[in-house]
């Protein structure tokens, strides 16, 4: 047996156990990633240089920097006074309340991304479950769901966008024409499934509502002047998101400046806000990393891509459907990022064999993979942050429970996204 096919058989057969055991949570998923990534390294896979170089430190960034700035918003009492509001807004009805959540994480992960929307949203959502004496799994849920439904409309909403735009040349205003309208249509739609499917689940009582509507949330701040700072601080980080093709600047550059300059004026101690991360989320994702790059070092991502390419023969079309599908399966299961990594330069060579109009194929890629991401509790960065913050307040969500409620609302908005690309280039 030839090495590389040697490789692939024990990347695929690593991978799948590794899967399995996080899937039926035999261990802790942490050491489940980590021990994935030795065993793709001690069997000569991949060497321990290019492991590490698999991890996307752009994202290991982007969720350092972003959780020490929340840590340190959280001291103001800003998500407290945030959670009052909101639930004033919604009259303290739980299933308005699902509603009132996802489409505000949805706005704001199309504005900001889905990583910096979870980790400002979620713990608002805590403090309001707790307010109203619910859980706050089935909010997380629908609010981890409209993340990554709402990034996917624009540019900056998802990082495969990002990444297709930064190869193709498409810009956010591409973006918000193709993306955006079926990214609203689903975010609306899945949204109501999931009051619907909470309608019954979902319930407080009389005296938890009376209490929490004569609550005064200007009494929640703590601390005006930390409050001032820590906006100004994250009003310009957002805004160097937005504005990071200009800048030049890396997302996690952003992100750790932000940090440093909101430590050093608000006089926090480093050890006093670093001691709260998520670091269990942060070290599954550098295992997971490790993990996928041996899969895609052993060329197992790499077949896929081509297989698809092969089984449609160059039929626009079919070429079309099959890259939406396909991204969105393996998005739920492998991190998009090294799969669009892949899948972006298998496209181009596509295109300059065949001559075919590449168009839709770019967008069919975008939106597989940033919706297919809503899978599973491990398809996206936004699943993973926001179960590791439940867990940690004793709201343990697991693979199975995720996937059964999330997995077929994702087909769902992969059947309407294929008839979206279908009427958009080919009615």
């Amino acid at each position: 047996m030839e090495t590389n096919s040697f490789n692939l058989i024990m990347a695929c057969a690593i991978f799948i156990s590794n899967y399995t055991l996080i899937i039926f949570e035999k261990l802790d998923k942490v050491l489940l990633a980590f021990i994935g990534a030795s065993l793709m390294i001690v069997t000569g896979i991949i060497n321990q240089e290019n492991a590490f170089r698999h991890i996307d430190f752009n994202t290991i960034g982007l969720l350092i920097g972003m959780m020490t700035m929340v840590m340190v918003i959280k001291r103001t009492g800003l998500f407290e006074y945030l959670a009052i509001k909101v639930v004033k807004l919604s009259k303290a009805q739980p299933l308005r309340l699902l509603i009132l959540l996802s489409m505000i994480t949805g706005g704001l992960s199309a504005i900001l991304d889905n990583v910096t929307t979870i980790l400002l949203i979620t713990p608002m959502t805590f403090d309001i479950a707790k307010e109203l004496k619910i859980s706050p799994v089935s909010l997380i849920i629908a609010e981890v769901f409209a993340s990554n439904v709402g990034g996917t409309a624009t540019l900056i909403g998802d990082p495969p966008n990002i990444m297709i735009g930064s190869a193709v040349g498409l810009d956010f205003i591409s973006f918000l024409k193709v993306n955006a309208p079926i990214a609203l249509l689903a975010l609306i739609a899945t949204t109501l499934i999931f009051a619907v499917l909470n309608k019954k689940g979902l319930t407080t009582t009389e005296e938890s509502k009376e209490k929490v509507l004569k609550m005064d949330e200007k009494l929640a701040i703590k601390d005006v002047r930390l409050l001032k700072q820590s906006l100004l601080v994250l009003g310009v980080t957002l805004a160097g998101f937005m504005l990071h093709g200009v800048l030049h600047y890396e997302s996690a550059t952003i992100a750790i400046v932000g940090a440093v300059v909101l430590l050093t004026i608000s006089r926090i101690g480093p050890e006093e806000v670093l001691h709260e991360l998520e670091w269990n989320t942060i070290f599954f994702f550098i295992g997971l990393f490790m993990l996928v790059g041996g899969l895609k070092e052993a060329g197992a991502i790499k077949l896929l891509a081509q297989w698809v390419l092969d089984l449609t023969n160059g039929n626009l079309i079919l070429s079309t459907m099959a890259i939406l599908w396909v991204s969105a399966i393996a998005s739920a299961f492998v991190d998009n990022i090294p799969f669009v990594a892949t899948m972006i330069p298998m496209i181009q060579d596509m295109g300059t064999i065949s001559g075919m109009n590449l168009t839709p194929l770019w967008w069919a890629l975008s939106l597989g993979a940033c919706l297919g991401g809503n899978g599973t509790i491990i398809g996206a960065s936004a699943n993973v942050i926001a179960t590791g913050m439940a867990a940690d307040r004793g709201y343990r969500i697991s693979f199975k429970s995720y996937f059964k409620v999330a997995f077929p609302i994702m087909i769902f908005t992969i059947i309407l996204a294929t008839i979206y690309l279908y009427l958009l280039y080919f009615a």
